[in-house]
């Protein structure tokens, strides 16, 4: 009797660690990787590449790109419209960036290297719950 106990508790256990795991796996956001394949370049339409694209809180937007020719800036509206480079909200470096989408909202990213920006390396998204 005291071992069928023990086998039930397990169980149990076992049960909780189970249904615990898939809400975490549900809960994760999907992961963008800006420009798809190409990655984040001077060539990449970044208007073209959010459109059909939802973003969600939880959701991660992956930055690929060479760190000796690009960078990655978060911006405000203004410094997105005008290529203004100082003072940005966040600054990536790493050629692999991670950005995890923590808060509804729009948001601004700018490549801060020489006229990137101007030229078009640049994305705007709009955020929801």
């Amino acid at each position: 009797m005291f071992s069928l106990a023990y086998r039930y508790s397990d169980m149990i256990i076992l049960y909780l660690v189970l249904v615990t795991s898939f809400n975490i796996l549900e809960a994760r956001g999907a992961t963008h990787i800006v420009g798809g394949s190409d990655g984040w370049t001077l060539f990449t339409d970044s208007t073209n590449w959010t459109k059909g694209k939802e973003f969600h809180v939880g959701d991660v937007l992956v930055f690929n790109y060479e760190s000796d020719l690009h960078n990655v800036m978060q911006v405000n509206s203004t410094a997105y419209e005008d290529c203004i480079k100082e003072p940005y909200t966040r600054l990536f470096t790493s050629g692999s960036d991670s950005v995890v989408l923590s808060e509804v909202g729009q948001f601004w990213y700018i490549c801060g290297v020489g006229d990137h920006c101007e030229n078009g390396q640049k994305l705007s998204i709009n955020v929801v719950p």
